[in-house]
């Protein structure tokens, strides 16, 4: 599930601001959900800390991905 639960929140939030006529509120909360988006894509791109360590466990994982032993 990670993070897009954020994504479901800020729907709701919408919803809830277009059924009350909280136009500037919604349009706002549009924007709001693709700033998510954006992050979120951007997070699920990077590696994850523990492959980019030195550690021996990780070493040949980070190797395996392009990376050298000094970085």
């Amino acid at each position: 599930m990670g993070n897009s639960w954020i994504i479901d929140v800020l729907a709701d939030l919408k919803t809830f601001a277009q059924n009350n006529e909280l136009h500037l509120l919604a349009v706002q909360l549009e924007e709001t959900a693709l700033v998510a988006k954006a992050e979120i894509a951007e997070m699920s791109q990077r590696a994850p800390i523990s492959v980019r360590g030195e550690a021996t466990e990780t070493r040949s994982i980070f190797v395996q991905a392009g990376g050298s032993r000094r970085s």
